[in-house]
């Protein structure tokens, strides 16, 4: 059964809410703590790309750093990504989360019960059935593929 890295926040009601149901359904996965391991410009840049995302789309431009930085009037432009991504890099609190990345290559934005269903169905779980729960020890997420994969050119 193919499985998936949580980007988690261990404060998070919502991450802690996606890991609840991924193991409910038995959904085995790997916990990423990017507060304490933050993406490198290219794994943040790969994964936008698997969510058909923008930077902004994924920004929590209401964090005190995204306001400190002005982040809310930043331009939404293609030429004002690398800005976008590099300060989301330099303050990881700024990604949205809990962020779902799939084996099957997909990722999604893990925020809704809506959301976590849908990467059960991919993975092919079957939502409580109570199967064995997915890791949960933070530092046991592989390496994205963003690290070791060409970085798409936007």
């Amino acid at each position: 059964m193919a499985g998936m890295e949580i980007w988690n926040n261990p404060s998070c009601s919502k991450c802690a809410a996606a890991r609840t149901a991924l193991d409910e359904a038995g959904v085995g996965y790997a916990v990423r703590p990017y507060l304490d391991r933050p993406p490198s410009a290219a794994e943040l840049t790969e994964v936008l790309r698997r969510l058909d995302a923008r930077p902004w789309d994924v920004c929590r431009t209401r964090e005190p750093a995204a306001v400190a930085l002005g982040m809310a009037d930043w331009p939404r432009d293609e030429a004002a990504e690398p800005r976008w991504i590099e300060a989301m890099v330099a303050a990881p609190e700024l990604i949205q989360r809990p962020l779902l990345l799939l084996d099957d290559g997909g990722a999604l934005v893990g925020r809704t019960a809506e959301a976590v269903a849908e990467a059960v169905r991919r993975t092919g779980a079957t939502p409580g059935t109570g199967a064995e729960p997915g890791p949960s020890t933070p530092g046991t997420g592989a390496t994205p593929a963003s690290s070791e994969g060409p970085t798409p050119a936007g």
